[in-house]
Formats: structure tokens, C-alpha cells, sequence
């Protein structure tokens, strides 16, 4: 569960700063200060934090179905904003309104990052047990406002095509949502597995899988030739 939990918050981390390469360069220094403030000033409450207490609530059903209704809806935010930039790229005039639905997704940073960010700032606390911890929320602070632009310019150096970015964003929050919905089970299953194998079933799959491939390859085929 835990393995599940960090690979979630490591696709979290590369989902933001990919969206922050759509970003002009003054809203992404705003994003990163908002954040930066938002990191130096929750130490109070990272420090009321424990080990035991993280591991509870991974491993609390409940919290975790909540959480995941939050993480879907961002995701479908995410999304919307991909299908929308796809739309502007590939279409000619559009109407004011999806120009503004499209501004203010563009904007929308996302929160998910932040419970991210917080979780990192409790375990750096936990890794300098004798610090201030005010020295120490504040120092991991001002590395997220200079690591958090360069990831971005980073991404977009790497990636220079906006459609590639955008087909990544799409694929990452898809991504994200269907790991967000394993993590929800947390080893329960609705029904009793079984080791046996219903071969009469899988020859049935397999010959309607095949039947559809040579259908769709001859249909292809027929096509082309029309086409000549």
C-alpha cells in the first residue's frame, strides 16, 4: 500500500510541474510563492504529525475512499483542460466562453500537490530530529520556490512540443485516477478469487478476438483499395 502510495505521489509531483509548463512566467513565480508560503507556515501542524498516524490513515478504508473522490475530481478538471487546449489547437474561432474556461483551467494549479508537498515536509522533520523545525519548513520553502520553476523550465526544455506535453498530461492524469481507485481497495476484492481456469470461456474470448482483428484488418484492406 505504501508502494502504491509514493508512486501516486510521485506521478502527483510530475502532473504539476508538467501543467506549470502552460503557465507565463509571472503566474508560475506566483504559484511557486503561494506554495513556498503555504509550506513555511504549516510547520505547527507537521509537527503534530507521526509515523503511526500516516500509516493509520493509509490503511483506513474510509479516508482513503474520501480521498479518492478528491483525487478523481481533480483529475477530471485536469482533463477537462486537455481536451479543452486540444480543442483550441486544433480548431479555428471559438466563443468567449471556452476562451475563459480555459484561461481559468490553465490557472487552476491543482491541490493535490499540496497534501504531497506537506507529507514530504513531515518526513524531512522526521529526518532532523534535533533542528527547528520553523529553520527547517522555511528552508524546504524556499527549495520548493526555486525547484519548482526549474522543474517546470526543465520540463519544458525536454519537451518543447506543446502536443506532446499535453497527450503526456492527458495520459498521467488518466494515469493517476486508475492507480487512485486501486488504492481505494487496499487488498479487498468484491468476490472470492479462484485458482481454476474456464477454458471453454478463454477459447471463446480468444476466437472473438481474432475473428475481430482479421474482420478489421480485411475492412482496412477493402478500404484502400476503394480508396486506388
Amino acid at each position: 500500500m505504501e508502494t502504491l502510495v509514493i508512486i501516486l505521489m510521485i506521478l502527483v509531483c510530475f502532473n504539476f510541474l508538467l501543467k506549470q509548463t502552460y503557465q507565463k512566467w509571472w503566474t508560475l513565480v506566483g504559484i511557486s510563492l503561494a506554495i513556498a508560503l503555504f509550506m513555511g507556515f504549516s510547520w505547527p501542524y507537521a509537527i503534530e504529525q507521526s509515523k503511526t498516524q500516516i500509516h493509520d490513515w493509509l490503511n483506513n478504508p474510509l479516508l482513503m475512499l474520501d480521498t479518492s473522490v478528491i483525487l478523481n475530481l481533480e483529475v477530471i478538471v485536469q482533463i477537462g483542460f486537455c481536451l479543452l487546449a486540444a480543442n483550441i489547437m486544433t480548431t479555428g474561432k471559438l466563443s468567449p466562453r471556452v476562451i475563459w474556461c480555459y484561461r481559468i483551467l490553465r490557472w487552476f494549479p491543482g491541490i493535490l500537490i499540496l497534501p504531497v508537498l506537506f507529507i514530504g515536509l513531515v518526513q524531512l522533520i522526521f529526518r532532523f530530529p534535533g533542528a527547528r523545525f520553523s529553520v527547517i519548513s522555511w528552508c524546504y520553502a524556499g527549495g520548493l520556490m526555486v525547484l519548482i520553476p526549474a522543474g517546470a523550465k526543465f520540463l519544458h526544455w525536454l519537451l518543447p512540443e506543446k502536443e506532446v506535453r499535453l497527450e503526456l498530461l492527458f495520459l498521467t492524469n488518466a494515469l493517476i485516477g486508475v492507480l487512485g481507485i486501486v488504492a481505494t481497495v487496499n487488498g479487498r476484492t468484491a468476490v472470492k478469487g479462484t485458482g481454476e481456469m474456464n477454458l471453454a470461456a478463454f477459447a471463446g474470448i480468444s476466437a472473438l478476438a481474432v475473428l475481430g482483428a482479421a474482420a478489421g484488418y480485411f475492412i482496412r484492406k477493402y478500404k484502400l483499395q476503394k480508396l486506388k
